[in-house]
């Protein structure tokens, strides 16, 4: 196919030739700059270590690539190969600042080909990514990333980690001009000294003691420039709920938070949150590996959600932040989807019990009338009251209970977890807990514990669930059974428990007729649940024949699914990549004004010692 040219409509280009000649389309220039920076950075590493390397038919391609200086600069390649591929993933997210760095390192070494190696075709192919770079520089607006000087740190390690090994490779592949024959012991500490700039005991012929000299020296170089300079650049904390978005959103729960059962763990003080233009509306977020999650449906009046839904988007492409929605209703997800244009996923269903339609009689509830009856006749009694009717010593007592009976070092929870108990602001809530008669404590000895957030005025969720380790199997359905009878006295019409991932498939799976495909879905899921629990909060949600709501999840791309689940899985608890702090101390949440922002909290019902059993 070929179109005509305008003034000449006897000459013809074919189409893919006028396209090549018009260059790649913006919105592609930082992907392709992006990984054309890792594969150049690989083949300078490989090129600056490996002396093979550079005489092989590879080194011919890295010749006329952009900052591949040469055999003879072995320490040049080693620092703008790793350069380079820190570079790349801030290029292909469209970040400003890397940008920069590769405004300046491109023409470097443009120059460094053209002086040391008259390669004139890698000076101008550095030059054609130069000039893609400052023509398509409206490309490259992202801000930065939420960051701490603890970055500082993890570069040190990592780095230095990656220096060690890269100068024991390079120790190493030198064989020949080796004097002697060098321990293991030796070349480390020849790496560890060369890092620093000075010489370590392995020997070699000619100048390929100074080659690997320079290389140790620059990598070391490099390791302390890059974490002097994040230890010292100005730092921006993530983002916390104030005191006035606090404020805000409890007035938007006020009116409209009977809407959504998930409503309330917006409050959450490790979240950030944007309003719509009007105020009316607002998305609570967090922001995890580069992924902006928000969990649930926006909060306040359904006809100012797309207003807050775009201040969403907007803030997501001002820092190239992969948008994403976990746990957000069917209305929810068709407004994000008509919106946005993004795509919907079911993830599974929230079981929803209605109150006025729960009661234990009846063939189907026999297991757990049977189990409560047992427990009751060995001497547990249960109290279901609000948190502003529980005194403060007795407070005290469940917040250290629930500290002492997590199963996990680590604090789980992000979309259905609040982070803390018995707030000042969050009287309405309401704790039940099961005692066994103790005579030296008025209030009994505790055994179990379940936490309930506000559902609008006339329902709640499910936060955590915590047992003693000692107490009889069946806590958990004594205290859920207590709280739904006693919920018309606590004018509670409806009680939202746990949620089940992907409980359509196994509840097809086991059904008759089901096909492979279904029963092979249902069989993975069920060996996955050796270590999430995933059937066995099906299984329990389902003794007390809730109705079932079903939960999606919202994303842009098909693609961005293994980094949205990796990042929700870190917000959740499951996954933790961040570095230990030093002295750090486990604490329990406690009450506090809104000023002070409370440690991360634990999942509703998805922490490690949840038993159904």
């Amino acid at each position: 196919m070929s179109v005509r040219l305008d003034g000449d409509k006897s000459a013809t280009v074919p189409i893919r030739v006028r396209r090549a000649m018009q260059g790649p389309r913006p919105e592609k220039v930082p992907s392709l700059v992006g990984t054309a920076c890792a594969v150049v950075g690989l083949l300078d590493i490989a090129g600056g270590v490996f002396p093979r390397f550079r005489h092989s038919r590879m080194h011919a391609v890295a010749e006329v690539l952009p900052g591949t200086l040469g055999p003879f600069t072995a320490a040049l390649a080693l620092s703008v190969g790793v350069l380079l591929l820190l570079l790349a993933h801030g290029l292909k997210r469209h970040k400003r600042r890397a940008w920069r760095a590769a405004v300046i390192l491109l023409p470097a070494g443009a120059v460094a080909q053209f002086t040391w190696r008259h390669s004139v075709l890698g000076s101008v192919i550095s030059l054609v990514l130069l000039f893609l770079l400052l023509r398509h520089r409206t490309e490259f607006v992202a801000l930065p990333d939420p960051r701490s000087r603890w970055k500082a740190l993890a570069n040190f390690v990592l780095l230095g980690a990656g220096s060690i090994s890269l100068g024991l490779v390079i120790v190493s592949v030198h064989p020949q001009r080796t004097m002697g024959t060098p321990s293991v012991a030796d070349r480390l500490q020849h790496v560890l000294y060369g890092l620093f700039g000075f010489e370590g005991p392995v020997e070699y012929a000619g100048d390929t003691s100074w080659t690997v000299a320079y290389s140790l020296g620059a990598l070391g170089l490099l390791t302390a420039v890059t974490t002097i300079y994040l230890a010292f650049r100005p730092e921006h904390p993530a983002a916390r709920l104030t005191d006035e978005d606090e404020r805000q959103l409890r007035a938007l729960l006020a009116k409209h938070g009977g809407r959504d059962s998930l409503g309330h763990f917006a409050l959450r003080r490790d979240k950030a949150v944007v309003f719509s233009p009007s105020g009316k509306a607002a998305v609570t977020y967090r922001v995890i590996s580069g992924v902006m999650l928000a969990s649930g449906d926006p909060i306040g009046d359904v006809e100012a959600w797309p207003g807050a839904i775009e201040r969403f988007m907007d803030e997501a492409k001002a820092h190239s932040w992969t948008p994403a929605v976990m746990g957000c209703s069917e209305t929810g997800g068709e407004v994000w989807t008509r919106e946005t244009g993004l795509d919907a996923l079911e993830l599974g269903d929230e079981a929803v019990v209605d109150v006025v339609d729960f009661s234990l009689a009846g063939r189907a509830m026999r297991n757990v009338r049977q189990m409560v009856k047992r427990i009751e006749r060995n001497g547990y009694e249960t109290r279901v009251r609000r948190v502003r009717d529980l005194g403060e010593a007795e407070l005290v007592d469940i917040r250290a209970a629930a500290e002492a009976w997590r199963g996990t070092d680590t604090e789980r929870g992000f979309s259905m977890a609040l982070g803390r108990i018995g707030d000042p602001g969050d009287g309405d809530c309401v704790i039940a807990t099961a005692h066994k008669a103790d005579a030296a404590s008025p209030y009994g000895d505790l055994k179990a514990i379940i936490h309930f957030v506000p559902w609008g005025r006339d329902g709640m969720s499910l936060e955590l669930m915590r047992r003693d380790r000692s107490a009889d199997p069946g806590m958990n359905e004594l205290l859920i059974v207590a709280s739904l009878e006693a919920s018309p006295a606590l004018g509670i019409e409806r009680v939202s428990l746990n949620f089940a991932m992907f409980r359509a498939a196994l509840a097809r799976g086991e059904k008759l007729g089901a096909g492979p495909v279904l029963r092979g879905w249902r069989g993975l899921l069920v060996f996955l649940s050796r270590w999430f629990q995933i059937e066995s909060l099906y299984k329990f949600n389902a003794k007390f024949q809730p109705r079932w709501e079903p939960r999606f999840v919202v994303f842009r791309n098909n693609s961005d699914l293994p980094r949205i689940g990796i990042a929700a899985m870190q917000a959740e608890g499951f996954v933790n990549f961040a570095l230990p702090r030093p002295f750090a101390r486990r604490r329990v949440a406690v009450p506090r004004p809104c000023t002070h922002i409370p440690p991360p909290s634990p999942s509703r019902a998805k922490d490690a010692e949840f038993n159904p059993a």
